[in-house]
């Protein structure tokens, strides 16, 4: 038996993050992993794998579009080679937890582990071989895994989900995505531009229904130009795998239905979280009918010295969040001065074509919460910058306090939204005004310049180049 003083159960950006961080304080760690590669869902099969697919997907588009900036360029396909540089940037960046583990000298135990005791955690390894670690604290960081449909069985061919769909052979020729969230849209973006006729199906009445309503106007109409349906309001009825295809019943609101087929049907209606047998309730952690673990604000569980970090408590499932969470959990067991984290600050991101980023309060959001709002937007077709690279769909939008001027929310699709979305989530962390934010001098020609821009607009009414 080892005894430690952090045992952390998940080797995901919530796990290892925690295991580094516990190291960092001085605690003797282990973390416990069941897959041979750390680095969990997010890095395995989720944020790296599916963003090295979009960035082959983007450097093909730029090549298509290539003439128009004076260079001749072929648009060949060579999808091994996408695959190949996928697996590249996985395992590169899987070597690298690893690598870490080792700097910080943290023991990584391969198995699927439980807690048999209030102190203690068993891994079951791949062998047959069990392992007992005594721990002081315990971090659960078990992740998610994609939801799946009842009447549809995955057979990872004509029906699969985010894992199957990563690592295909080839890109289908038809494709139907079920679910307009990150996850869905992604995909549709990924396989379009591989040559997919594809459709997406949701059954809310916007894509990306978390994001503000006009960047899901205009994310609808930039997938449009692209040739990718999107049906929104519509509900999937039933589907089947018929002849070497998937036939699928759909309905709208109205109650029309229509049938679609395609050769692929990617199911990306959801995550659920890892937590049956894990040995939780036995010792008296709550976990809900939905099976989330319950914890307080500092990340822990009803028995105070096991903490719940990701996609397992029913807060944002993104990597960054698990990994601040996976921070607060560790800084509160060492007995340091903490605060539970601001959800309402944590970025969100869709690394889709056009981009797509927010951070804070939308304007539906900031009005039903009782704020007098003012709003600001600038195009980024205004922007030098934006017609240099020839990319000038979208734009920024800031949701600001009318009274106060205070900065509640920012709204950005276009090119590297994703990374634009960073210098918004200083500026709410500090509580910027939109005039700090106008007069805060941004360097030219840049895309930033387009949030400076919306700030004018929602400190003054009125942009400077518009």
């Amino acid at each position: 038996m080892a005894n430690y003083d952090v045992v952390v159960i998940g080797a995901g950006p919530g796990g290892y993050v925690a295991a580094i961080r516990a190291a960092h304080q001085g605690f003797k760690t282990a973390i416990v992993e069941k897959d041979a590669k750390l680095g969990g869902t997010c890095l395995l099969r989720g944020c790296i794998p599916t963003k090295a697919l979009l960035h082959s997907a983007d450097v093909l588009s730029e090549i298509r579009h290539a003439k128009d900036f004076g260079i001749i360029a072929t648009g060949e396909v060579d999808f091994a080679g996408v695959q190949k540089s996928r697996q590249k940037a996985v395992d590169k960046s899987a070597a690298g937890v690893t690598y870490l583990m080792k700097q910080n000298k943290i023991d990584v135990i391969t198995g699927r582990g439980r807690l048999t005791a209030p102190h203690t955690v068993t891994v079951d390894g791949s062998d047959g071989k069990a392992t007992t670690l005594e721990a002081k604290f315990v971090i659960v960081a078990t992740g998610s895994v994609p939801k799946r449909l009842p009447f549809l069985e995955v057979d990872g061919k004509h029906v699969v989900t985010s894992d199957e769909i990563l690592e295909l052979p080839a890109p289908p020729k038809s494709l139907i995505v079920l679910g307009a969230g990150a996850v869905g849209v992604e995909f549709a973006s990924v396989y379009s531009r591989f040559g997919a006729e594809t459709t997406i199906v949701e059954m809310l009445e916007r894509a990306l229904p978390i994001e503000d309503e006009e960047v899901s106007a205009e994310f609808e109409k930039a997938y449009k130009k692209r040739g990718i349906k999107v049906l929104t309001s519509t509900k999937l009825e039933k589907a089947a795998v018929q002849g070497g295809k998937v036939v699928a019943t759909v309905a709208g609101k109205d109650g029309g239905a229509q049938t679609l087929e395609a050769e692929m049907v990617l199911v990306a209606v959801g995550r659920g979280p890892v937590t049956k047998d894990l040995g939780l309730e036995a010792l008296g952690v709550k976990v809900d009918k939905g099976g989330y673990i319950e914890v307080d604000g500092l990340m822990r569980t009803a028995v105070p010295h096991i903490y719940a970090i990701g996609d397992i408590v029913r807060t944002p499932a993104l990597a960054h969040v698990a990994s601040a969470e996976a921070i607060l959990a560790v800084d509160h067991a060492a007995g340091k001065k903490v605060h539970p984290l601001k959800y309402r600050n944590m970025p969100s991101a869709t690394y889709s074509d056009p981009e797509v980023a927010s951070v804070g309060l939308s304007e539906r959001a900031a009005r039903e919460a009782g704020y007098q709002v003012k709003v600001g937007k600038f195009p980024f077709s205004a922007l030098g910058k934006a017609r240099i690279i020839g990319q000038t769909e979208g734009f920024v939008k800031i949701v600001a306090e009318a009274k106060y001027d205070e900065v509640l929310g920012v709204h950005i699709i276009g090119p590297h939204a994703t990374d634009l979305i960073a210098e918004a989530c200083v500026a709410i962390q500090l509580e910027t005004t939109a005039t700090e934010y106008a007069h805060t001098v941004h360097a030219h020609p840049t895309l930033t310049e387009a949030v400076m821009e919306a700030a004018h607009a929602a400190a003054e009414g009125r942009a400077i180049h518009i």
